[in-house]
């Protein structure tokens, strides 16, 4: 971004028609922006991150047809193998990655792992679509507006295994477990339905949720250059170095963040942990080490062993 000018680049691996089509449609967005837009796509990696000071990772390779999440890990891990080395290779210095494309944790990662020029903070995993399901959850809920519920995070992976907090969430002002005084609820129910939400809705509709998750990829921005409210919180997954709690360092792990609104963020160290959340952290961040083992020969790792195959498959709909 240069002053009045936003310029928006597209990398199209596949030399896909469609690509020009979201070009044109941006083109004739240009009327409610108040700046000059400017367009390009291309297939260089290092071209097309040149200077860039946001980079939004939007696809990744589906799930075909008994393909183990260990394949699906493998076969998109070159690929952001790739896109890190590019990044690192000629994007802005203090660029912001917001990885979309599932496995996003993992692919973050690797991108991560590939771009040492860039800080591993800068890095970031989309898990904000799931924070707004769990707050529409929770409205629905106790009957109240969207707009009401504050203070809910996504811990973990954007897997099955993820944990949406309604221990420190509030409706109203007020804690959520008080509003809706119903712990089984909370626990069967609420938790579930919000890891599996993708999948009810692509049940239903037979598509996955593009324009929620297009929603979410426009809120995760905002909460980095808008002000977090006081008291409130955003979900993020970051590098998990230093954290607060406890998780194992070189994970990209979600966690409840805030913002000053410089594009930067720091991790709430004032989040309470239960017994029940602190087991359910713990499955999510032994989930995200195996992936992370799995993929140690793209991060420069020796060693590493991949004990997911044959396990319990713990993929988001998106992956499929």
């Amino acid at each position: 971004m240069a002053g009045d000018q936003l310029l928006l680049t597209a990398l199209d691996v596949l030399c896909c028609r469609l690509s020009y089509d979201v070009q044109n449609e941006v083109k004739d967005l240009t009327r409610t922006w108040k700046k000059t837009i400017k367009v390009s796509i291309g297939i260089d990696p290092a071209e097309i991150f040149s200077g860039a000071d946001w980079a939004l990772m939007v696809g990744a390779k589906p799930r075909g047809p008994g393909m183990e999440r260990a394949d699906l890990l493998n076969q998109n891990g070159e690929i952001f193998q790739q896109q890190g080395r590019a990044l690192n290779e000629s994007a802005d210095p203090n660029c912001k990655i917001i990885v979309v494309g599932n496995p996003c944790n993992t692919n973050a990662l690797i991108a991560m792992e590939n771009a040492p020029r860039i800080p591993r903070r800068n890095f970031h995993a989309l898990t904000r679509l799931d924070e707004n399901r769990a707050k529409c959850q929770l409205a629905l809920k106790a009957g109240k507006f969207y707009t009401s519920v504050s203070r809910v995070a996504i811990w973990g992976n954007h897997s099955t295994t993820q944990v949406p907090d309604f221990l420190n969430a509030k409706i109203g002002g007020l804690p959520a477990m008080n509003v809706i005084r119903d712990d089984k609820w909370f626990k069967d129910e609420f938790t579930p339905r919000v890891a599996q939400r993708g999948g009810a809705l692509i049940k239903k509709w037979g598509k996955s949720s593009a324009a929620s998750t297009a929603v979410s990829v426009a809120d995760a921005i905002r909460s980095l250059v808008v002000p977090t409210p006081a008291g409130d919180c955003f979900s993020t997954a970051v590098c998990s170095d230093g954290n607060p709690y406890g998780v194992k360092d070189g994970l990209i792990f979600s966690f409840p963040c805030r913002s000053k609104g410089d594009g930067d963020y720091e991790i709430c160290d004032d989040f309470i942990l239960d017994d029940w959340l602190r087991q359910k952290l713990a499955a999510t961040e032994d989930e995200l080490s195996k992936e992370r083992d799995c993929v140690s020969h793209l991060i420069g790792v020796m060693g590493g062993s991949c004990d997911i195959r044959g396990a319990e498959d713990t993929s988001v709909p998106g992956e499929m």
